[in-house]
């Protein structure tokens, strides 16, 4: 399982033109699952990102986590988080789970965060329209197999 993890100012989905998701200050994470994603790696991935001290301090380091900061998650599923481009031009989506396991794990991390935090998302499978304004830039990747 790999996110994608912006801090930001402000985070909103839309499908269709609606607003389906929206936070102010806190995280906009982009979520992809493999097939061999489990439990595990829901657990993993939700306990790093509630506690990710991405936030700054009253002295202005970074020691803070979402939580602290006051902040909220805008969680997107993102099946290209898993593409593979080493061989030629077009992305390869193998690495990605189907969409039954994908749901139901995505599903799951935001579960996991909202015992804790205030949680907004998208709409899995849908065209989305993500909007968010960037704070620092400050963007995280995280890989529940830690392969970086």
């Amino acid at each position: 399982m790999r996110a994608l993890v912006h801090r930001v100012k402000e985070a909103s989905v839309r499908v269709d033109g609606e607003l389906v998701g929206q936070i102010e200050r806190g995280l906009l994470v982009y979520l992809g699952v493999a097939p061999e994603d489990s439990e595990t790696d829901v657990s993993y991935l939700a306990e790093k990102i509630r506690n990710l001290r991405i936030f700054a301090d009253q002295e202005g380091k970074m020691n803070l986590d979402v939580s602290q900061a006051g902040g909220g998650v805008l969680l997107v599923s993102s099946f290209s988080l898993l593409a593979d481009v080493r061989k030629g031009r077009r992305p390869a989506f193998d690495g990605a789970a189907l969409p039954e396991l994908a749901n139901r794990l995505y599903e799951q991390v935001a579960a996991r965060l909202a015992e804790s935090l205030p949680v907004a998302t998208g709409r899995f499978a849908a065209m989305m329209d993500v909007a968010s304004v960037n704070d620092g830039p400050i963007n995280i990747l995280l890989d529940s197999k830690k392969l970086f």
